[in-house]
């Protein structure tokens, strides 16, 4: 089995910054032909759909969704299986549950399984 662990959510002014965090971790990860295509985050405001924030395929491929274009950053340290989200500039309207996503192919699979955390919470308030 796989987890995604996300941290570094909370409350913060805005025109703040917050750093998004998430681990992926299970033994599964250690199997040779074990290849996580891609990390990402997602994030979801109370009553609309979740959107994608931004995402890494492969080493350097990086794909932002309209949220957080010029704002936020996505990083990715493979070594550590983690994938890390800069947010600055924050506003109001970026409020929302935000959930690490990962793409990850088990064993040599051609088709990853697609992975979830279970979220962290943003709020931009004064």
């Amino acid at each position: 089995q796989v987890q995604l662990v996300e941290s570094g959510g909370g409350l913060v002014q805005p025109g703040g910054s917050l750093r998004l965090s998430c681990t992926a971790s299970g033994s599964t990860l250690h199997i040779v032909d074990t290849d996580i295509v891609s990390m990402g985050w997602f994030r979801q405001a109370p009553g609309k759909e979740r959107e994608l924030v931004a995402t890494i395929i492969g080493e350097s491929n990086i794909k932002y969704g309209g949220p957080g274009k010029g704002r936020f950053a996505i990083s990715r340290d493979n070594s550590k299986n983690m994938v890390i989200l800069q947010m600055n500039s924050l506003r109001p309207d970026d409020t929302a549950v935000y959930y690490c996503n990962a793409a990850i192919a088990l064993d040599g699979q051609l088709i990853p399984n697609i992975y979830w955390g279970r979220g962290t919470q943003v709020t931009v308030s004064s």
